[in-house]
């Protein structure tokens, strides 16, 4: 369920019958058609486990299921909005940013600690995100949000990308990430984020960046 971009903060999907689609509640801007919007308890095709996951972090975004047949319209709070496009591999990125995305994606919530170990949990701290980071696999498109518009990155074996935490908005591919800081762990303690520490992606796919350093 491909997106049309409309402009760089507004995105286009086709709603067919018989294919659902899901999207951040109060996304939809506008829609024509035979469209329907019905609050997601379970948090998509993650089920139970990926909502109390995303709980656990507290990274519970609402979710709407989108069904019918017709166009919709989908922007939020004026942020600039990056489609990606998967052909069977996986996107991690954080709850708070998926604007909508097709509902043939496979859901998911996996725990940043299990890449990078501990660090993976010390960026977690650093950096405001949760702990778990949403995944989503399959083949079909994800429209996502991001401050001040969105560069991918390719990432390549011997090759990897250091990304300023705040900045980071998605990756996907075979890639593992890790915090790394020229700072003892004394001098880590009360400090926030920012160039002392950067986020060190490496292996083969790609990451996402954002042209500022604020949140969502």
């Amino acid at each position: 369920m491909p997106f049309r971009e409309i402009n760089s903060k507004m995105v286009e999907a086709t709603v067919v019958p018989g294919q659902k689609m899901y999207s951040q509640r109060g996304a939809m801007l506008a829609y024509r058609g035979e469209v329907s919007f019905t609050p997601n308890i379970q948090g998509g095709q993650g089920g139970v486990m990926s909502m109390i996951g995303r709980r656990v972090a507290n990274e519970a975004t609402p979710l709407m299921t989108v069904e019918g047949n017709g166009t919709v319209m989908f922007g939020h709070g004026g942020h600039h909005i990056q489609v990606i496009n998967l052909a069977g591999d996986t996107l991690y990125v954080e709850a708070d940013r998926l604007l909508a995305f097709d509902g043939a994606l496979q859901q998911g919530t996996m725990f940043m600690g299990s890449q990078g170990g501990v660090m993976g949990m010390v960026r977690g701290q650093v950096t405001g995100q949760g702990l778990f980071t949403t995944t989503l696999k399959g083949h079909g498109a994800v429209a996502v949000m991001a401050h001040g518009g969105v560069i991918e990155l390719p990432i390549t074996p011997g090759r990897e990308v250091h990304v300023d935490p705040q900045a980071y908005v998605a990756h996907h591919g075979d890639v593992r990430n890790k915090l790394s800081t020229a700072l003892g762990w004394r001098d880590m303690v009360g400090r926030g984020s920012g160039e002392a520490f950067q986020l060190e992606l490496s292996g083969s796919g790609a990451v996402y960046v954002q042209a500022s350093e604020e949140k969502l």
